[in-house]
């Protein structure tokens, strides 16, 4: 008997949100960021309202931020309410004790075990990665869970490997870190009620931007790291672009799409501020590629230009968002 939280869903059925869809740069961005979009979707909330935070993503040395919605704008978005999951019995019993109280539970898992990353992760190395668990069959040894761009399920060895069911005290591993999700105080608003709040919110996350450009601040360190990541070859350039390329990309994407749906909702009166999310998303995923034949090839390739570029478009960006917000 399966133990869920909203109710059985088909895998196979399952269509993502809009923001997952194969047309766009960047399908996926972060696992939290994904996770979230299709959890919302799935209650009938739109997701678009909570992605405000990109507007403060800044470079932070070896990375860009990692961005996430925060759990104070779930709650006064949406009811939803986040609380940490204290793994103190194993994470199977304490996944179904949520589960069957109407609650999903996050959590860090290892995407070795995850069949939806096959062609990437999947039984080919050990990636930490959060999973939206919603589902459980512990007699089949089944799991539904959001993760990515969708929904899916896995069984038997992938069940029982990813949830430590073998090995459920072996001293050697990191207790799991793990959210659970309530649901009981969830509300339902109108688009434009939601947009109202959703650009009170856009804004104090606007007032935390950086201070000086950080693509300025990027450049001079990304030319180096390039020349570095050529000796090491595609495997550290992969991992070097998702921490730093691929957030800067997926993060000017949805601040696109997010100040876009602010507009049709009466609350942006700039439309140029969507044109340059858009276009820094469009020059990164540009600018990644080229690097990436650069390190293949070890050949030296100009990167300047686009990299200011970038720069010129986040001072337009910011410009007009100070005269929104001000």
């Amino acid at each position: 008997m399966s133990t869920y939280c909203f109710s059985s869903i088909n895998p196979q059925n399952y269509v993502p949100h809009e923001l997952h869809r194969l047309e766009r740069a960047w399908t996926e961005t972060n696992c939290y960021v994904d996770v979230w979009i299709e959890i919302l979707n799935t209650k009938g909330l739109d997701p678009a309202a909570c992605l405000s935070m990109v507007l403060a993503v800044d470079f932070d040395g070896d990375q860009w931020t990692f961005f996430k919605p925060p759990h104070e704008d779930l709650f006064e978005l949406y009811g939803v309410d986040v609380q940490e999951l204290n793994v103190w019995r194993t994470l199977i019993e304490n996944t179904i004790e949520q589960l069957s109280r109407g609650r999903l539970v996050l959590a860090e898992t290892d995407a070795f075990y995850l069949p939806d990353t096959s062609g990437t992760d999947y039984r080919t190395k050990h990636t930490k990665t959060t999973i939206g668990i919603q589902e459980i069959d512990l007699k089949n040894q089944t799991l539904g869970y959001f993760h990515n761009a969708g929904y899916y399920r896995l069984s038997g060895e992938d069940f029982v490997k990813l949830l430590r069911i073998d090995s459920p005290n072996d001293p050697t591993h990191m207790p799991f870190f793990a959210e659970f999700i309530r649901f009981d105080r969830l509300t339902h608003r109108n688009s434009k009620e939601l947009a109202a709040i959703s650009k009170t919110l856009a804004k104090k996350h606007w007032e935390r931007r950086p201070r000086t450009n950080p693509i300025r601040q990027f450049t001079p360190r990304f030319l180096r790291d390039v020349e570095a990541l050529k000796a090491e070859g595609l495997a550290s350039f992969h991992a070097y672009a998702f921490a730093t390329l691929r957030q800067i990309g997926a993060a000017f994407e949805l601040a696109g799409y997010y100040l876009s749906w602010l507009g049709q909702h009466g609350q942006l009166s700039h439309t140029g501020m969507v044109l340059e999310s858009e276009r820094i998303s469009t020059t990164t995923k540009s600018l990644l590629m080229k690097t990436a034949r650069a390190v293949n090839t070890k050949r030296e390739v100009e990167l300047t230009p686009m990299l200011d570029e970038l720069s010129i478009s986040w001072d337009s960006l910011m410009i007009a968002l100070h005269q929104e917000f001000t």
